[in-house]
């Protein structure tokens, strides 16, 4: 008894605590929304276009007062704080209201930007910065899922970074020399999944810790890929780094609904297998034996392994095709947009991946809502550049980094990693 209660007044302030300080996030959102974007917005409308430029669909766009609509929801996100500092909401609530005060802050934050003279009079395209979250997010989506399938296991893979890397370099190499992308694409998913088999080797069989094992394989491949683009690419870049990429595939029917169609239903073949990636794995590992035996070998390893399920089996399985996985989103990065390879252009995407993999609680559904909320603050940053609003590049180019380091420290709350997550498994 004595135990329980030091144990249970030790974490009633960490509880307090936590509620005061998102308490405070709001309200400093809050403040923000007026002051700075109410109060110093330009007068007139923002406009919010709810159709593509090319759209043969008319959709009437929205205006907003620039000034009034952010001290509004300034106020709001205030009064959110205050709520949550004085009532101890369900986990649900907790959840809506930290969406809500971070929309209102990007709806204020728009029309702040939208009615600058820096605008020129170019409304905010709501179909088009959607579609960019989502291309944005194709890769971060992939890795999330990749890391879903092998922490479930019970293997932490850190090397999703390297995995996207070398499928870049890989897809980009292969589809440049033969000229078939598809070639290109399956090149790019092998060498993600080479990676995932070497971090299974090393962490499986011969127990070397996972953290460092995958820091180690970012490392070595960004350094191999580094090299070999001196050697090899640049010297011959026509040869090996010009690859054509995906055309976009509109969904007959579906690709012509009012904004909802051009976002989901108008883009290339890696949103398509995106969207298969997440119902696979879904349904895989909560609706389906083997992600039973997979969730299980996860959490307690030793008692999956007296019922026959082989332990070691499903790790290696799943490292490899989440490794496959991660290589495809790789491959989205150069013969999916660019068509060519640069040093180091995951640019710690791999990393953003894990986030929100951990940011999701370890479930693709929660994992790919994630990975939407960074890949919304790249295609932010790309709107804000292109209207040249005065803030520093610099600063617009720190966003999705910013929003992982809050999301994981301050918006993820108490989770908890499948139990087995980390540790080898040695049979007796």
């Amino acid at each position: 008894m004595t135990a329980l209660a030091t144990v249970t007044s030790a974490r009633s302030p960490i509880t307090v605590n936590r509620r005061y300080i998102a308490a405070g996030v709001f309200i400093l959102f809050g403040l923000v929304d007026i002051f700075l974007f109410g109060m110093f917005a330009h007068q007139g409308d923002a406009t919010f276009a709810l159709a593509l430029p090319t759209s043969s669909v008319h959709v009437p766009s929205i205006h907003a007062p620039a000034r009034l609509v952010p001290i509004i929801l300034g106020a709001i996100s205030i009064a959110l704080g205050i709520l949550r500092a004085t009532i101890e909401e369900p986990p649900w609530a907790k959840r809506l209201s930290i969406g809500a005060v971070l929309l209102f802050f990007v709806i204020a934050l728009l029309c702040w930007a939208d009615t600058g003279s820096w605008a020129n009079g170019i409304p905010v395209n709501v179909v088009s910065l959607l579609q960019g979250t989502l291309t944005a997010s194709i890769p971060l989506i992939l890795g999330a899922l990749a890391g879903c399938m092998g922490e479930r296991a019970g293997v932490i893979n850190i090397a999703i970074e390297g995995q996207l890397l070398l499928g870049a370099f890989t897809a980009a190499i292969v589809a440049s020399a033969v000229g078939v992308l598809w070639l290109g694409l399956i090149g790019g998913s092998l060498a993600g999944g080479l990676v995932g088999l070497v971090l299974a080797l090393f962490a499986i069989r011969w127990l070397v810790d996972q953290i460092i094992l995958g820091v180690v394989l970012n490392l070595l491949i960004s350094g191999l890929t580094g090299y070999l683009y001196d050697r090899l690419l640049v010297p011959d870049a026509n040869t090996y780094n010009s690859a054509n990429t995906f055309s976009a595939i509109k969904v007959p029917g579906l690709g012509d609904i009012p904004i909802l169609g051009p976002i989901f239903f108008d883009s290339t073949l890696f949103l398509y297998i995106t969207y298969a990636a997440i119902i696979a794995v879904q349904i895989g590992l909560f609706s389906t034996r083997w992600g039973l035996r997979v969730r299980a070998v996860g959490e307690h390893p030793t008692a999956a392994d007296t019922v026959g399920i082989k332990v070691n089996g499903i790790r290696y399985g799943n490292l490899v095709m989440g490794g496959m996985l991660a290589g495809i989103g790789g491959a989205y990065l150069t013969i999916g947009s660019v068509g060519t390879f640069s040093k180091d252009m995951s640019s710690g995407l791999g990393y953003i991946a894990l986030a929100a993999m951990i940011f999701g609680r370890w479930t693709p559904l929660g994992a790919t809502a994630a990975a939407l909320l960074f890949g919304f603050t790249e295609a932010l940053q790309s709107f804000m550049g292109s209207i040249t609003v005065p803030i520093s590049p610099f600063l617009l180019g720190m966003l999705p980094y910013v929003a992982t380091i809050v999301a994981v420290a301050g918006l993820v709350g108490r989770v908890r990693a499948p139990a087995a997550d980390g540790k080898p498994y040695v049979r007796a």
